[in-house]
């Protein structure tokens, strides 16, 4: 009660914090008269006068800001007719300070990240900007650039589809980059699966801003972007547990009022927290169904993985809610936004599972080559912001994970939309008559109506009651996402009706005209209540932009899943006390707050699933960024490797006495020197004698043994130049590196898959996955080192006119499956001869120039 006064005497830390960016918009309205005055050319000739004083260190970003922002918004005046609005002005400040600016819908956020996006560029380090889909980026990015170009920065985009290394690369050198998250997330795995540094695309990560954040940095956060390949593993365990999980029945969890009592059926569905427990009873069924004695023993563990997953693919995924099936393909539906996922595909045999269910044919299996969550993507720019219609509600979350503060942004012009209270009836069924005819009501009048529904299967139901009742209307969900721009442009004309995911259209304005102002703008009506406040927000949000009129309202039942979840009885419970009929309704602001109190529960579960997942990554994401580091290493042209090889040479030989049974400290005449000198053969291909090692203790061992590796290493590069033998080692590193680095991501996912039964021990499987983690990465270290020797030291080298060998080294970089061969040392060509790579040109000028374009590796 004390803080809710304080708050209205002195105002919050946001107020405080608006009012302080308001100061400062004094003082760039100031300069406009300046910069109005002046012809193109001197605009630009100050621009980059700016330019030049802060590369060469003489002002900082903040000390021109001021200037800076009125020549963009001059300039956008010029090349847009746009003038940034004051509050624009402060969502740019807002941005610039790395910070989250919730402006509402229509209040041009596009032209707001201008601002922040030309101050952040002038210093050539690039400035991204990442939006929801290809659409919004290339429409952005060609609007904008009319602003950017004028001021001689240059624009590129990055679009899904377009996968040309080199269009990637300029876009990415541009000062500003427009794309996706998905799109630049790959990319960044991508290259660093790359043979040849020049072959990167992206460059430093600067500057990021955010655009619709929270549906990137909240929603998205829950699924990794991950890289993957065939594992090569039968399928036909899938249609079995497909085959089990339909002979089992569902059954009903113990109550935890009656003592001793006991769940019934085969299995029991947790739906608030997404679960599935399979009984005793379900056990002993699928043990005799699967043929086999202990279904958790651990030779079956496989079968009982691929049950749990049959399990929940029937019972908590629908079709058309959750996934679709398309073109004989099950396609992941986005629960937030209603988009296709398209190339996405749940991981954890899953997906294998829903296919078994939905008869399609089950592709391969995948392993994870790359991965990394959104969070630690976006956490390793320098600077990172974002803007949103709706982000106070994750505030928390945004601030506890990202570091980002969000700073609500007053209007532009002040809102006239109605919210009105949510309507709710006891049967679904209800609700959709309800709804049909308030539809009906409005249309007649010739006021527009956007349906928000909460899934696909939701939208179709609509669409074929509006079909029967003879009413136009257009649908958008993720069936026909492709015109989503356009049928939401259209959303605001007389007499339109259109029925659209919550999400759907983000970042496309509806405009309305004034006849259909005069009829109380667009009407938004919720067929139910996401389990985000968000994104209600977001669909009431579409109407009243720019100070146009508009209503909303929510129609919701007992049976809608939030509310048969997470908080029908309280609901139900005061419908029964209002003696509430069929048919009728309730709309009570205390029904309202009970419903936003269910939104709050799933929120924070939510919130509490993306910090487990990223509790997890990071862990990884330490592993990772140490491996990528080192391969950056490797790929630097100046890094030479001759002191790591000899240093690793050392821990080989180590390893080799560890085999042979020989530790530190022992007695030498105990040695087993026979068994020393056929593991070294073994392992490396160099034969030493009883003579040599004889009597010898376990330092001098090591230096002999290391000594004779040496020489015998030596000896075979020295048909080489110096240039092709560090383009060989390179390449072979990276090989091994990257080949290890999979094999320790299929560890892990494995170790990740089972370390939450570790809790039933009364350990913590964080503190348990952080330890074990660490133990597969120090082995992943031990045999880095030892591999990379091991391959070093057997490869043989050949420089026969031998066109296939002669294109080795390429095919490595292009294959990391290569198989290393055995072949005898030849005498290299002569610098005048002919290339044996077959060009035509001399040794000399083609691979003989700099180092093995065509390399001589087998």
């Amino acid at each position: 009660m004390i803080t809710a006064i304080a708050k209205k005497i002195f105002g919050t830390r946001n107020d405080k914090e608006v009012k302080r960016y308001f100061k400062r918009v004094t003082l760039i309205n100031a300069l406009e008269s300046k910069y109005s005055n002046l012809s193109d050319d001197e605009l630009k000739a100050e621009f980059d006068r700016l330019k030049s004083d802060l590369i060469s260190g003489k002002v900082t970003k903040d000390d021109i800001l001021n200037d800076v922002f009125a020549i963009v918004r001059e300039t956008g005046k010029r090349t847009l007719n746009m003038r940034h609005f004051d509050v624009q002005l402060v969502g740019g400040m807002v941005l610039n300070d790395g910070k989250i600016a919730e402006m509402k819908t229509g209040e041009g956020k596009t032209l707001v990240a201008t601002l922040p996006v030309v101050l952040n560029a002038m210093d050539g380090k690039g400035v991204h900007v990442v939006t929801v889909n290809d659409y919004l980026a290339k429409r952005d990015a060609e609007q904008m650039s009319a602003i950017y170009n004028f001021l001689g920065l240059s624009v590129g985009v990055i679009l899904s589809g377009e996968y040309d290394d080199e269009k990637r690369k300029e876009s990415y050198n541009s000062d500003i980059t427009y794309g996706t998250n998905n799109e630049f997330g790959f990319d960044y795995l991508r290259d660093n699966m790359k043979f040849e540094f020049s072959q990167k695309v992206q460059r430093e990560h600067n500057f990021v801003i955010v655009d619709e954040v929270d549906s990137i940095l909240i929603d998205e956060a829950r699924t990794p972007l991950i890289i993957s390949g065939p594992t090569n593993r039968t399928l036909d365990g899938y249609i079995k547990a497909d085959e089990v999980a339909k002979a089992m029945t569902r059954g009903e969890a113990a109550d935890p009022k009656i003592p001793n009592s006991k769940a019934t059926g085969d299995f029991v569905v947790d739906e608030k927290n997404r679960t599935i427990m399979i009984t005793e009873a379900g056990i002993a069924k699928a043990e005799k169904l699967f043929g086999v004695e202990n279904l958790y023993d651990l030779e079956n563990a496989i079968l009982s993985h691929h049950l749990d997953q049959a399990l929940k693919a029937h019972n908590l995924f629908e079709k058309d809610v959750h996934y679709v099936v398309r073109d004989n393909q099950v396609v992941i539906v986005d629960e937030f936004t209603g988009r296709l996922s398209e190339g996405r595909r749940f991981s954890e045999g899953l997906h294998q599972a829903l296919e078994a269910k939905e008869g399609v044919k089950i592709q391969e299996e995948s392993q994870t080559l790359a991965d990394i969550t959104f969070q630690n993507y976006f956490r390793m720019y320098k600077k990172l912001s974002g803007m949103t219609g709706t982000a106070q509600t994750e505030a928390t979350e945004f601030s506890q994970i990202y570091k980002l503060d969000v700073i609500s942004i007053p209007t532009n012009v002040p809102i006239k939309r109605v919210d009105k209270d949510d309507l709710i009836y006891k049967t679904e069924n209800e609700k959709f008559k309800a709804v049909i005819e308030e539809i009906k009501r409005v249309n007649l009048k010739g006021q527009p109506v956007l349906v928000g529904t909460a899934s696909i299967e939701k939208s179709e139901v609509f669409h074929k009651m509006l079909a029967k009742e003879k009413i136009p209307h257009s649908v958008l969900n993720a069936k026909n996402h492709e015109k989503e721009a356009e049928i939401i442009a259209e959303a605001g004309a007389k007499g339109a009706v259109t029925i659209a995911t919550n999400m759907a259209g983000r970042g496309v304005d509806i405009r309305i005209n004034d006849e259909v102002r005069s009829l109380g703008g667009l009407y938004i009506i919720g067929t139910e209540r996401h389990e985000s406040r968000r994104i209600d927000n977001q669909l009431r949000g579409r109407a009243g932009r720019q100070g146009d009129p508009g209503l909303s309202r929510f129609y919701l039942s007992l049976e809608d899943n939030l509310l048969r979840i997470f908080g029908s009885d309280k609901i139900k419970a005061i419908m029964d006390r209002l003696g509430i009929e069929d048919g009728e309704s309730i709309e009570s602001r205390l029904v309202t707050r009970a419903v936003e109190n269910a939104q709050k529960k799933v929120e924070s579960l939510h919130f509490e699933s993306r910090k487990h997942i990223l509790e997890y990554d990071d862990v990884a994401n330490e592993q990772r960024k140490t491996i990528y580091r080192y391969r950056n290493e490797l790929l630097n042209p100046q890094y030479d490797l001759k002191d790591k090889i000899i240093s690793n040479r050392e821990d080989f030989v180590k390893s080799l006495l560890d085999q042979a049974l020989i530790y530190e400290g022992g007695i030498s005449s105990e040695f087993n020197i026979e068994a020393l000198i056929n593991t070294v053969y073994s392992n490396s291909g160099t034969m030493l004698t009883s003579d040599e090692l004889s009597g010898l203790d376990y330092a001098t061992l090591i230096k002999t043994i290391c000594s004779k590796l040496q020489k015998d290493y030596e000896d075979k590069m020295s048909v080489i130049d110096e240039e092709q033998r560090k383009n060989i080692e390179k390449v072979l590193y990276l090989q091994i590196v990257d080949n290890a680095w999979r094999e320790h991501l299929y560890q892990m996912d494995i170790l990740k898959t089972g370390i939450g039964l570790r809790g039933y021990n009364q350990k913590d499987p964080l503190t348990e996955y952080k330890k074990e983690s660490y133990n597969l990465f120090m082995e992943l270290v031990s045999r880095l080192k030892n591999e990379s020797i091991k391959t070093l030291q057997i490869v043989r080298f050949k420089t026969e006119q031998d066109e296939a060998l002669n294109n080795s080294i390429e095919k490595i970089k292009k294959s990391e499956e290569s198989q290393i061969s055995e072949v005898p040392n030849s005498k290299k060509p002569a610098r005048n001869e002919p290339c044996p790579c077959g060009s035509g040109k001399k040794y000399k000028d083609c691979c003989g120039k700099s180092g093995p374009k065509k390399g001589m590796f087998a």
